[in-house]
């Protein structure tokens, strides 16, 4: 996670409040589910070439 992420972007709760090593683990292998930025649920699309997440806030990711 970068500095201007408050959220965890998988769990949804504050990034900075406690580490998240089951987090980060397992978004090594699944998409975000939560916006970093505003801690919104976001639409995710998982395809056999990647995944999309958007938020309605802040845009899409892509992976």
């Amino acid at each position: 996670m970068t500095t201007t992420e408050l959220w965890c972007d998988r769990c949804g709760e504050p990034a900075t409040a406690t580490a998240h090593p089951a987090c980060a683990s397992a978004r090594q292998l699944e998409p975000p589910r939560f916006c970093p930025h505003c801690r919104r649920r976001m639409k995710v699309q998982v395809l056999p070439v990647g995944w999309s997440a958007v938020c309605v806030e802040h845009g899409e990711i892509r992976g």
